[in-house]
């Protein structure tokens, strides 16, 4: 069984005990948050639900594990010619949680 649900802009397919990193929540380590942006779940036959957009009555909670900070990307932005450079460095904030149940 899976379930694919939208957080932070972006949309992440989840199983059961799966731990991923998420655009930073507001919660912190050890507290339950539930996700209510279910776009589609599978069930254990195989069948797929989709909805338009979002399902109603399917509801995915989690776990926070951990908040963190994502690897540094470095921005550079240049013009040839004219000696005008700039190097920037930013790292994501995130969480991590832990998938801890599916409820249709």
């Amino acid at each position: 069984m899976y379930a694919v649900f939208a957080s932070g802009g972006k949309q992440h397919r989840v199983e059961v005990g799966t731990l991923i990193d998420i655009e930073k929540l507001d919660a912190s380590v050890g507290e339950t948050v539930n996700f209510s942006d279910v776009l589609a779940v599978s069930d254990s036959n195989g069948d797929i639900q989709v909805g338009s957009p979002y399902l109603e009555n399917v509801t995915i909670t989690s776990e926070v594990v951990q908040q963190t900070k994502g690897k540094k990307i470095l921005v550079f932005k240049s013009k040839r010619r004219k000696g005008y450079s700039r190097r920037r460095g930013h790292r994501q904030n995130l969480t991590r949680i832990r998938i801890t149940g599916i409820e249709n």
